[in-house]
Formats: C-alpha cells, structure tokens, sequence
C-alpha cells in the first residue's frame, strides 16, 4: 500500500510594505531624477565659470571698466583720472621712468622686515608654546603693542637707527610681528587633545613636537596670520616712506607717490598705487594660493573655491 504523498510545500512570502498614511499629512512622490543627468557633461559656459581665475577676471574687467565710466563722467583729471590715463602711465613710468627701481627698492625693504617679524613670531610663538612663562610673555606682549600703530614708532626709529632702511625695517618687524604670532598661537590652542596625546604617545617633544604636530594642525591659522602681515607690511611700507621717503639714497614706492603728488601728476600717484594693488594680486595668487595647494588642500584640510 503506498505511502501518501507529502503536501507539496510553498514558501509564503511576506505582505508587501505598504506605508502607513497618517491621515492629514499629504505626501507628495516626485518623479526620478534620471542618472545619466547626474554625469553629463558640462557645457562649455559651465566649464568657464567654474574656473576661478576666470571669475576674478570678471571681476578686475568690471572694475576698470566701473572706473572708467565714472572718471569719464566726472571728467576732472586733476582728482580722478581714467583708467586708461593710469595705464598709460604706469606703461611709461615702468619703460622710460624710474618705477621699477621704485619697486625694487621697497620689496627689498619690505622682504628684510618681513622675513624679520616672523622670525620673531616664531621665536615668541614657540616659547608660548612649550610653557606657561612664554604664554604669559606672549599674551602681555601682545596687549601691551599690537594696539600701537606701527607708523607711531617712526620718530624714535629715527633717532634710534638714523634716516635709513633700518629705520623702516624696525616699524615693519612691529606691523608684521603680532598679527603673525597672534594668528600661530591661535591656530596652536586650536589643534585638538587627539592630535596632542598621537604626537606624545611617539614621544615626540620640543622642536620635533612643535614641527610635526602643532604646526601642521594649525597651519591654516598660520598661513592666515601670513597673509595678514604681510598686508600690513606694506601699509607699514608705504606710509613710513609718505613720511620721509628716502632710504639708502634712493625713495621707494611711497615715495614715488608723494613725489608725484607735488608735481600734480595725478595719473602717476594712481599708478604708484596701482602697482601696489598688482604686486598684492600677484603674491596672494601665485605665492600664497601654491603654498594652500600643496598644503592645506592636499591634507585635506581646505576645499577648492
């Protein structure tokens, strides 16, 4: 007698989801996004205006023209020249004049009180950095003179140092010193206990500490301080040598403005100034913006604008 056969077995499957509608709340569904829209490729235009350089090229164009327009419009030479007078200017103060000796004598001024209030930076940053004494040295320091304009020690620079470049480098180490330590310490104080207790646990102290650890943790905060500087270095630079001018027998950038101010060449003193402004775009881009790109951005600490 055979035996009966057994039931044939079919897996139930589970009800379907469905959401549970609460009444009163209406939920409104979308259509989907196809994916091949999420990877077409830009258009041309798209890929233009993505490039920054580009976009602040736009905007230096709009300003000149914007310039333009208006000393058009008000059409008095004498306080407000056109920008193509300035430029024609600047040509032939840099070909026939004397504005690149100019330059080159400021920058060499202005690199020596540079180079010499970071030094100093560091030197009180690290200290402040390792004890408690040169926090408190830094701290009061910092109280005591980065509210004192630079410019005010030009008096005693002169009768400490003579009419001379050294003059002009002691007020530039002052305009330099304090933003640049301010910002260093800043960034220090910032840099979280993990990165602290990584760099102790390899039994990494003073220099090495400082230089592996501290450092590129708040290197943001160090680079701005950098920038800073050296913005007031040249503010420092161009308004001590308004004051007196000459320095090693032979004025610099200031000079050459206040020079053409007396002599109403109007459209130089706009040059004189305008050179100012390209020597300013030209180190934030090329000098501070590659310093970011090989730092910040490649650690991952920074993302492209």
């Amino acid at each position: 007698m055979s035996e009966p056969a057994e039931p044939s077995r079919v897996p139930l499957r589970a009800p379907a989801a469905v959401p549970y509608e609460r009444p009163g709340i209406v939920h409104e569904r979308h259509g989907s996004v196809p994916a091949g829209d999420l990877q077409r490729k830009l258009t041309w235009p798209e890929r233009v205006a993505s490039l920054g350089a580009v976009r602040k090229l736009t905007i230096l164009v709009a300003l000149a023209v914007a310039w333009q327009l208006y000393a058009a419009w008000l059409d008095n030479a004498l306080m407000f020249p056109t920008f193509s007078a300035m430029v024609a200017a600047w040509a032939d103060a840099f070909v026939h004049g004397a504005l690149l000796q100019r330059v080159l004598v400021s920058l060499r001024v202005l690199l020596m009180g540079y180079a010499a209030g970071i030094a100093a930076a560091a030197v009180l940053t690290f200290a402040a950095s390792t004890s408690r004494v040169g926090a408190d040295l830094l701290e009061t320091l910092t109280a005591m003179f980065n509210p004192l304009p630079a410019i005010a020690l030009l008096p005693l620079a002169l009768l400490w140092f003579g009419l001379g470049s050294a003059s002009i480098v002691f007020v530039l180490v002052h305009a330099v010193l304090w933003p640049v330590a301010l910002n260093t310490y800043g960034g220090i104080l910032a840099v979280s206990p993990t990165l602290r207790m990584v760099g102790r646990n390899y039994g990494l102290k003073g220099l090495g500490y400082a230089v592996k650890i501290l450092i590129p943790a708040a290197f943001g905060s160090i680079l701005t301080g950098l920038k800073i500087g050296w913005a007031f270095a040249w503010r420092t630079l161009i308004a001590a040598e308004l004051v007196f001018g000459v320095a090693s027998g032979s004025g610099g950038l200031g000079w050459y403005i206040y020079e053409n101010k007396n002599a109403l060449e109007i459209p130089a003193v706009f040059a004189g100034l305008f050179t100012v402004i390209v020597i300013g775009i030209a180190v934030e881009n090329l000098i501070f913006r590659w310093i970011e790109k090989r730092t910040l951005r490649r650690w991952g600490m920074q993302t492209s604008a």
